[in-house]
């Protein structure tokens, strides 16, 4: 009885694996406003490209945080994402953050089984259970640990589960999961610290919102997918 039960687990999980790529499939692009103390002040963009079992995922970002007339905080940045059969074999981007360069380099050692990075805040390998902290993927509410978008670095976070609710985006409810993301080192200093509110669409698979709070109240909402 048991060794049956041991194979509809692990048929459960490899489905799941498997036909995680497919939960993008139909999509073409996600865009997203930039929010900060209620005020949209940029964006951030995801578009979606398919070719034979490889999916390529490009990502522009740009906002600014303007006080009396003066930009006092920037961020424009340009990000790919290459996926072979729902395994991630590159990330590349390239951030401008207050006119200050930084930059991810990641391949797909495939001899070594890791990810090898080469990124402004962090040099090294990383295991194969990473993901990129970007806002298109849900995965990344499975996972144990993220790697920074912007500089390479990377961070062990906790995801727990908090509630059902509905919320409403240009005059469309969604019935969405709340989740909080958090840093699973709490000494990390507050600047460091994971610290996000999230909301999730099973339905569509995508992340509709975020929230954190650091220098004021920031959002991400999602205003467009298709």
């Amino acid at each position: 009885m048991k060794k049956y039960l041991y194979i509809i687990i692990f048929t459960l999980i490899s489905f799941k694996a498997l036909s995680h790529a497919e939960h993008y499939e139909g999509i073409i692009q996600i865009k997203m406003d930039v929010l900060r103390n209620g005020e949209v002040i940029g964006y951030s963009n995801y578009f979606f490209e398919k070719q034979n079992n490889h999916m390529i995922v490009k990502n522009y970002t740009n906002f600014k945080v303007k006080l009396l007339g003066a930009t006092v905080f920037s961020i424009l940045s340009e990000s790919i994402e290459t996926y072979k059969d729902n395994q991630l074999i590159t990330f590349k981007s390239n951030t401008f953050q207050n006119d200050k360069e930084k930059f991810v380099n990641l391949y797909l050692n495939e001899n070594k089984k890791k990810y090898e990075i080469n990124g402004s805040s962090y040099k090294g390998d990383a295991s194969l259970d990473i993901i990129i902290g970007n806002w298109w993927n849900h995965k990344i509410l499975d996972a144990k640990k993220q790697i920074s978008p912007l500089s390479g670095s990377i961070k062990e976070q906790i995801v727990e589960f908090i509630k059902e609710e509905q919320i409403l985006i240009k005059n469309k409810k969604y019935l969405v999961e709340k989740y909080k993301l958090k840093s699973k080192n709490d000494n990390l200093p507050k600047d460091k610290k994971l610290n996000f509110d999230i909301w999730y669409n099973p339905k569509n698979n995508i992340i509709m919102k975020i929230v954190y709070q650091r220098m004021g109240k920031w959002e991400y909402i999602v205003t467009d997918f298709k």
